[in-house]
């Protein structure tokens, strides 16, 4: 370029001050915006696929961007010789002034180098969670599950996250490792069921529903502990006892895949509804209000 200006002040007679590089400047602007263009309907002539079209549109933009850039850079800035120089001021002015689409491309390296996820896989990026459903270098895509749906069912939005959030935020991954998650639930019945049987009850439900699942669960934990620290010592379900105010709570505990949480859940309460409806002595318990005698009703109470 420097070349260039010298051979033009010796045919002309004119000194390459601002006012000669502005106009020089705006030349090269204007033969890149032409070249662009025919080069952009040469493209929509021979492409008709819609989205194929309009990625290689958009890398054309790209690439007569950063050439402007780098010729219009090279004129302006005085005493560069090396471009590798230039180009190396140049790195560091951007990363400066573009530091959020720095990041998010680091991002995008760290995602496709490391693969913390892939598409297809469902995860949790601090407030979003949901499956993925697309990666490109600034951002990937997520199919939003949760917030107002119960389950970790989805919500039937798109969130696009910046592929810098996995260098600053935790990032939870549902595929990966175990492949399973852990769910409970809670069961209260009054004080005056038979809890005793109301957990036997409740062990052959949960252990139908989930005595399967367990069995590979048992696969993939020997899978995963060769690459994670990962050991379980109990993987069939289990029902544990705790009491509170208003009564029993028998907790089922069991191993279920990310996506078929809500449906496991809905068998399992349709066989604990059906079951327990066929005893008299064991009733769900709820918010209710009622008056104890202690010396009629107590242990010791001694028949009147």
């Amino acid at each position: 370029m420097q070349e260039y200006l010298s051979r033009l002040q010796l045919v002309s007679g004119v000194v390459p001050n601002a006012g000669t590089k502005f106009l020089v400047s705006v030349a090269i602007i204007i033969a890149l915006w032409i070249l662009r263009t025919l080069s952009v309907h040469l493209t929509n002539r021979g492409l008709e696929e819609v989205r194929l079209r309009y990625r290689v549109r958009k890398g054309i933009t790209y690439a007569f961007v950063v050439v402007g850039l780098i010729v219009i850079g090279a004129l302006w800035v005085e005493g560069v010789r090396s471009l590798a120089t230039y180009l190396g001021l140049l790195s560091a002015g951007l990363a400066i002034a573009l530091k959020d689409l720095v990041e998010n491309v680091a991002g995008w390296v760290f995602i496709v180098w490391r693969r913390p996820f892939r598409v297809g896989e469902r995860i949790k990026i601090g407030e979003h969670a949901g499956d993925v459903i697309d990666i490109r270098i600034f951002q990937f895509t997520l199919l939003e599950i949760g917030v107002w749906v119960n389950a970790d069912q989805s919500t039937g939005r798109i969130v696009h996250v910046p592929c810098g959030a996995t260098m600053r935020e935790p990032l939870i991954n549902y595929s990966r490792g175990f492949h399973y998650i852990w769910d409970e639930i809670p069961v209260l019945i009054t004080f005056e069921s038979d809890w005793h049987k109301a957990k036997e009850l409740l062990l052959g439900i949960v252990g139908e529903e989930a005595e399967e699942l367990s069995e590979s669960a048992k696969q993939r934990v020997k899978e995963a502990s060769e690459r994670y620290m990962i050991f379980y010592d109990k993987l069939t379900p289990t029902v544990y006892t705790s009491v509170e105010e208003s009564g029993v709570s028998l907790t089922m505990r069991f191993l279920c895949e990310p996506r078929s949480r809500r449906g496991t859940r809905q068998r399992i309460w349709e066989d604990v509804l059906d079951e327990f409806a066929k005893h008299a002595d064991i009733d769900l318990a709820y918010p209710t209000q009622r008056f104890y005698n202690n010396r009629v009703e107590g242990k010791g109470a001694k028949p009147e």
